[in-house]
């Protein structure tokens, strides 16, 4: 189109936007030859297309492909197995752990039990503190004391 006529004129009046268009022609250029194809070439094309593997290659490919997704498979397997006697014997070590833990937190509670404690403290003399060995303070002053030694104490 021409670009020139808008800047003229007003789009409002351009009516050669919605006339019908010419036909473009598919018809070949008068300077240009086509040459025809020849049949060897045509033949080589069509043999390239279809050329396929005879049956017995292609039967032998898919057994081998098969015996080879097979031995994949094994080889995966064995893998697994193995990985999961490891986790067992992992597993099996924990356990074992844990039971000698529980056994060590019971002999240190029968080690450190109140009647235990209490013998001990027997043997070295010690007593149970009685109600004359006890002695009060009684403060008057709004929590003040005199120590022993003369020195006052307040909160």
């Amino acid at each position: 189109m021409d670009n020139i006529k808008y800047y003229n004129d007003s789009l409002a009046y351009d009516f050669e936007m919605f006339m019908p268009k010419t036909a473009v022609r598919n018809e070949p250029l008068d300077n240009i030859v086509v040459m025809p194809r020849t049949a060897a070439a045509s033949r080589k094309r069509k043999a390239a297309a279809t050329r396929t593997l005879s049956a017995p290659v292609t039967l032998i490919l898919c057994a081998v492909m098969v015996l080879a997704g097979l031995c994949g498979n094994i080889a995966l397997r064995l893998q697994i197995n193995e990985v999961n006697s490891e986790i067992n014997d992992i597993k099996s070590a924990i356990a074992e752990l844990d039971s000698e833990q529980t056994s060590l937190e019971v002999e240190m509670q029968r080690r450190i039990s109140y009647q235990n404690l209490e013998l001990e403290a027997v043997q070295l003399g010690m007593k149970k503190p009685e109600k004359e060995d006890v002695t009060y303070i009684r403060v008057n002053d709004k929590n003040a004391a005199t120590v022993a030694d003369g020195s006052f104490v307040s909160e």
